[in-house]
């Protein structure tokens, strides 16, 4: 049997375009949201409800509730892999935001106890929207190599750390309001013109670390915050999702260009589960890093 003969899996959240994930050869699994009394998969082509349309209901007052990908839906989609021989790579959206890793590990024990001599890992991506994204990105990369399952997962663990995430938000009143981001948030205040800088840490926690005067601000915000930590920008590609503001996020990619370097970027929405809890008008960063 080819030694590299396994699956990389991974969650929505990671909130890659569907042309992507085709090409990374991902099996995704969708996360999903209810929203005016009808429940939808967040599919990474829209498929089921388009990013514009998701963001204008937001924008008109909507208010979501999201739900993880549940330990059946993994049996579902894992089990037909481990028949076809195959071992999984599962790489899972921050555990610290999600029941969806605790599902994967469930699942994946159930299937390994039904399968001996397959195997199924699960990773704690500790990560979100494109910044698991950007770490699915790495690991295929070192899957076409030639890499074992083994050595993938290593290189999964190892890496985590560094991908760094920098965004910000219109308002901070999605994230509390959905649970997300620490009580002391609130002392951010909710001035329309203060405009929050927050990051994804090291535990795969949501933390508010600076309030900018105006978007524009926030937006380099991002940037400076790259330039202290990235590790060969020139190298390594950048990720940015946004809530519906295109215009910022070419903003920011002409920045990260400009002023580091960076040679690849690849730009996509923030899916409506994540955008459910940032609400529209979010924007992200995402870079390898020398630490979160």
């Amino acid at each position: 049997m080819n030694m590299s003969d396994y699956v990389i899996m991974t969650d929505s959240c990671c909130d890659l375009s569907a042309e992507l994930a085709a090409e990374l050869e991902l099996e995704v699994l969708p996360l999903r949201l209810e929203l005016e009394g009808r429940s939808y998969r967040n599919l990474l082509d829209g498929g089921e409800i388009g990013f514009q349309e998701f963001y204008g209901k937001v924008r008109s007052g909507a208010m979501p509730v999201t739900s993880a990908v549940n330990v059946g839906e993994f049996d579902a989609a894992m089990r037909p892999i481990l028949e076809a021989g195959k071992d999984i790579l599962c790489l899972c959206f921050s555990s610290a935001l999600s029941t969806t890793y605790q599902s994967a590990v469930i699942a994946g024990r159930e299937l390994e106890e039904a399968f001996p001599e397959r195997k199924v890992r699960v990773v704690d991506s500790l990560c979100a929207s494109m910044g698991q994204g950007l770490l699915v990105w790495l690991c295929a990369q070192e899957k076409k190599k030639g890499k074992t399952l083994e050595e993938v997962l290593d290189f999964a663990e190892g890496a985590k750390g560094n991908i760094c995430h920098w965004f910000t938000v219109d308002d901070l009143n999605h994230l509390k309001r959905g649970g997300r981001v620490s009580a002391a948030a609130a002392l951010f205040g909710t001035m329309l013109s203060v405009k929050p800088v927050l990051h994804v840490d090291s535990q795969g926690r949501l933390i508010p670390m600076e309030k900018c005067r105006g978007r524009k601000a926030s937006l380099l915000a991002l940037v400076d915050h790259m330039e202290k930590t990235a590790v060969e920008p020139e190298r390594y590609p950048v990720f940015i999702s946004h809530g519906d503001c295109r215009e910022d996020a070419e903003f920011v990619a002409e920045e990260v260009r400009r002023r580091l370097g960076v040679r690849e970027v690849y730009i996509h929405y923030v899916g409506p589960v994540i955008g459910s809890h940032t609400g529209a008008g979010v924007m992200t960063l995402f870079f390898v890093g020398r630490e979160r």
